[in-house]
């Protein structure tokens, strides 16, 4: 079994997930008492948000940079950024470590392609939804990607930012979330992004009748079954 290392903490609320998800899926895999091999190296969100708003990426980008040659110098045979807005930076932290990054848009355009979706609506912070590095990714695999208005993408990045990564979950939120969802998804998405890390918290396949792929769960999935070798 391979070791995977994961950058959390962006936010910590989002990375527990991450844990648990490689587990059960080592779990679903192997039965018994197996359960995944991980390091975990989790960053102070405060510090890495102010870059954010400061536009200081390439600074963000060392601070991940050296968490991942932490967690390469540990053992870490691979490792995830876990949070979308930061693969901003993946070149930038993939130059410090000579371990492979998984990117996680590449894992979540794999599946949507698997899926025969090719127009897909994207919710997430507005550095994700807005940006070119993560549609881009997209783009490059054949995929068309539509975002909602300015006025909801403010709306989703709060409630992001000052709900879910502080771990409040709101009705109200979800309520407005699937308002967004269902004007993407008559624009024409086959499927739906919950292109940040933290909306899998919010917004589950129950509450919908459209197609979501949650990029926590994809990240997290794929990572367990690479370090099996099933991948």
């Amino acid at each position: 079994m391979k070791t995977i290392g994961l950058i959390g903490g962006m936010s910590w609320e989002s990375t527990v997930t991450y844990y648990q998800i490689v587990n059960e899926v080592v779990k679903q895999e192997l039965g018994g008492l197996h359960s995944a091999k991980v390091i975990l190296y989790s960053v102070e969100f405060d510090e890495i948000e102010k870059c954010q708003a400061a536009g200081e990426w390439e600074k963000s980008g060392e601070i991940l940079g050296r968490a991942a040659q932490g967690l390469e110098a540990a053992g870490a045979d691979f490792i995830l950024i876990c949070t979308n807005t930061m693969h901003k930076v993946f070149d930038q932290v993939q130059s410090f470590v000579k371990v492979p990054l998984l990117h996680i848009a590449q894992v979540t355009a794999d599946a949507l392609k698997r899926a025969g979706i090719s127009r897909v609506g994207l919710l997430g912070t507005k550095y994700t939804m807005e940006q070119d590095f993560y549609k881009g990714r997209l783009a490059e695999n054949g995929i068309d990607v539509i975002i909602p208005e300015k006025e909801e993408i403010d709306v989703v990045n709060a409630i992001i930012f000052n709900e879910l990564c502080l771990g409040e979950i709101k009705d109200a939120s979800r309520k407005t979330y699937l308002k967004i969802i269902d004007e993407m998804t008559a624009k024409g998405a086959q499927g739906i992004i919950l292109g940040c890390t933290e909306i899998g918290l919010l917004v589950h396949q129950a509450d919908t009748t459209a197609r979501l792929f949650d990029t926590t769960q994809i990240h997290g999935e794929t990572a367990a079954l690479m370090s099996l070798g099933k991948l």
